[in-house]
């Protein structure tokens, strides 16, 4: 008996040990098998996330590219354009766009794509294709002279199969990616559950052991437990620690600004890009409202709105014009979303903001260019019969003056009547400016006695609060355009005038000779320097560094287009010259314009010197409207010349066959019914060539050709004097 329990309690701790290593070695294999899962999960996560962030990323990357080739601005926006403009700049560019493109589509077939993506990637190749070879189809008709509307019919292209291939592109990229989030997702999911599985081996292990081993290997497996239980703490808080700094990394250089608040609307936090945008920097912003960033052009309906559809656990999108902690505006694209708890109840806010200020720049530009591509179609629609209106006005107000007593109250209405009709003038130049921008004809002008018609132009429409003063001078002769130098002293004026508002104010208009400037050649007949002065608000160093650039304006929306100082920049860039402004905030401002002298003598001064110059030739005036031939036969008798007016060209040309030497200078109008001017002059100088042509049109023509050399041309409306000079000195000419 006792040898069989001696025996017994040999055989139980051999049991027991054996037991015990049974159970190490089952924990041993079992914790090598979990050991080879998780490797098997981590690497499965690891080749998901490569295929998540490496090729396809590359993918999505080179598909954004792609559309934005076909998109706005892109290969398709700028063939259009070209066909519709003729424009070579859209040319150029589509050309250049699609040599990236077809290098983008050869970077995409490195990568690995299927079937389905090879087919659709080539509709789309082979819908460029088309539009590079319609393009060269386009300039072709466009050489020959082919209207934009014959050519769109030509050219155009059925784009709709290349935009759904590419919308195929991105709907297999986006598959990708949510396979790849699937993958990672059930990988991370297995790792739970081995977790599990590992948690529960261990503690059946633990529960045998102390059974077999005792309190004190029940002790050393639970220290083993809290150990292994540590040890994926410690791992796990390693990891959220790791994820918490990637999400604040992309979260503070995103570049799109992030704002946080509370739900009473108190900002949380602001991320680096809003800093940058806004001015403001987190601290001065913590705990306020979003309300200091507010232009006040957003009506309070549409905030009342944000927050009721907040509220309510819905997201809200739209664009604000904000303002920047310098005064500056910018908008901004932005989509606020609630953050919900995990009961459902809303802990906060988040807002999103893309900046499309330059969008919405850009946007704008291209509205403002289609009005002023509408405004010059309508001008020049109009500018043949309104100018032959004020010709016939001009002239007819010339000789009334002639026969008003100077001082009287007559004389008195017939200037107003001039004044009026010249500021007409004026406008339809300015819509024949912007309609078309012609190269101006240069030629010896008095600007003095330009900018003392302009300031008496202005004083019939200026407040009496401020005063218009305009240097008085000897002639200063300056190398230039009329017609543009008149703009641009109406332009600097009403510039001036619109500064100084509803104060009193005085506006200087004055001249002088300088040195040759810093960066302008010498010349023989110097320079001039023409100054307009006010003494307004003045400007800031930020306004005037953006004062020339076209559409930039301070003015309330619908006050003003700001293309008046850019065209002002242009039109003294043409003439050979230089402008500046030297201003400063509450001392006024100052713009300077360097002109090109002349030595030469300037028609106006022989205007100036005293009665029109008289003939007694025989004039043949030709113009298909009755008044304008009345108003110039009557001025014209008044200078003692003999005249024949017809409205018919044809038989004006049939009259001159029949006494070609009875007339000694044609006045003619250019676009006339049956037989245009340039037409009618051509037919007349082949039966005399000598004879001395002058044309009077509302329209400046291209190329007119005439033999025997190019007639003068002079522009409706015509100033009588100006009309008188012109032919006393072709006649004179003639004659000597």
């Amino acid at each position: 008996m006792d040898t069989e329990i001696y025996l017994s309690r040999q055989i139980w701790p051999r049991m027991i040990a054996g037991a015990a290593v049974v159970l190490i070695l089952g924990t041993v294999v079992l914790g090598g098998v979990l050991g080879l899962q998780s490797r098997r999960q981590f690497v499965e996560i690891h080749s998901s996330w490569g295929t998540y962030s490496g090729a396809a990323e590359r993918k999505g990357i080179l598909i954004g590219s792609l559309r934005a080739h076909l998109g706005f601005g892109g290969i398709i926006h700028n063939f259009k354009n070209y066909v519709l403009r003729q424009d070579r700049v859209y040319l150029v560019e589509a050309r250049a766009q699609i040599g990236q493109f077809y290098a983008v589509v050869e970077e995409f077939k490195q990568l690995e794509i299927d079937a389905e993506e090879k087919a659709a990637l080539a509709v789309v190749l082979s819908t460029i294709r088309v539009y590079e070879a319609r393009l060269d189809i386009a300039t072709h008709a466009a050489g020959k002279g082919w209207s934009a509307a014959q050519i769109d019919t030509l050219v155009r292209v059925d784009d709709r199969a290349a935009i759904a291939a590419l919308a195929t592109l991105e709907a297999n990229w986006e598959a990708i990616q949510l396979a790849s989030r699937s993958r990672i997702e059930a990988a991370v999911l297995q790792g739970q559950q081995l977790i599990q599985i590992g948690f529960v081996s261990i503690l059946a292990l633990s529960l045998a052991s102390v059974i077999i081993a005792g309190m004190i290997y029940f002790l050393v497996q639970n220290l083993h437990r809290a150990q292994s239980l540590l040890a994926l703490e410690l791992g796990e808080r390693r990891r959220l620690q790791r994820s918490e700094s990637q999400l604040t990394t992309a979260v503070e250089q995103s570049p799109a600004t992030i704002v946080i608040t509370d739900t009473d609307a108190r900002i949380q936090y602001v991320n680096r890009k809003f800093e940058t945008l806004s001015g403001w920097n987190r601290d001065e912003v913590l705990g306020e409202t979003p309300g200091f960033l507010q232009s006040g052009r957003t009506s309070n309906g549409t905030y009342a709105n944000l927050r009721q559809r907040l509220l309510a656990g819905d997201s809200w999108s739209g664009v604000f014009l904000n303002r920047k902690k310098n005064g500056l505006e910018y908008w901004i694209d932005t989509t606020i979303l609630p953050l919900m708890a995990a009961d459902g109840t809303i802990q906060s806010f988040i807002a999103t903001g893309e900046d499309v200020t330059e969008q919405r720049h850009a946007r704008d530009q291209v509205v403002r260019a289609q009005k002023l591509e509408a405004v010059g179609q309508l001008s020049g629609g109009i500018a043949h019969d309104f100018n032959n209106i004020l010709t016939t006005i001009i002239g007819s107000a010339h000789l009334a003056g002639l026969d008003a007593d100077e001082g009287s109250d007559l004389a008195g209405e017939i200037e107003q009547i001039d004044i009026a009709a010249r500021r007409a003038q004026n406008l339809v130049r300015e819509l024949l400016t912007f309609a078309r921008r012609e190269p101006g004809q240069l030629k010896a002008v008095d600007l003095s006695e330009i900018a003392r018609e302009v300031t008496r132009l202005m004083r019939a429409s200026m407040p009496p609060t401020i005063k218009l003063n305009c240097a008085r001078s000897a002639p200063v002769v300056v190398l230039g355009d009329p017609t543009h130098l008149h703009q641009i002293v109406m332009n600097l004026c009403r510039n001036a005038l619109e500064a100084i508002g509803a104060d009193d104010g005085i506006i200087t208009v004055s001249f002088s000779s300088v040195d040759t400037p810093t960066g302008l050649p010498q010349r023989d007949g110097g320079w001039v320097q023409l100054q307009v002065h006010d003494n307004g608000s003045g400007m800031s160093e930020e306004t005037r560094s953006h004062l020339f650039e076209p559409f930039f304006t301070t003015k309330p929306l619908g006050k003003g287009s700001g293309l008046g100082l850019a065209v002002v920049y242009g039109l003294v860039q043409d003439m050979g010259g230089q402008i500046s402004v030297d201003s400063q905030r509450g001392d006024g401002s100052c713009f300077s314009i360097l002109l090109p002298g002349s030595s030469e003598q300037a028609l106006s001064e022989a205007k100036a010197r005293g009665d029109l110059p008289r003939g007694s030739e025989t004039i043949m005036l030709v113009d298909d409207d009755i008044e304008i031939s009345g108003t110039f036969r009557r001025v014209l008798l008044r200078l003692g010349y003999r005249v024949e007016a017809f409205s018919s060209p044809v038989v004006a040309l049939e009259r001159f066959k029949q006494k070609p030497d009875r007339f000694d200078i044609i006045l003619s109008d250019l676009m006339m019914p049956e037989l245009s001017g340039e037409a009618l002059a051509t037919s007349i100088r082949g039966i005399r060539p000598d004879i001395p042509i002058l044309f009077c049109s509302s329209y400046k023509l291209d190329g007119i050709s005439v033999p025997g050399g190019l007639p003068q041309v002079l522009d409706k409306p015509v100033d009588p004097a100006q009309l008188a000079h012109f032919l006393r000195q072709l006649l004179d000419d003639v004659n000597s």
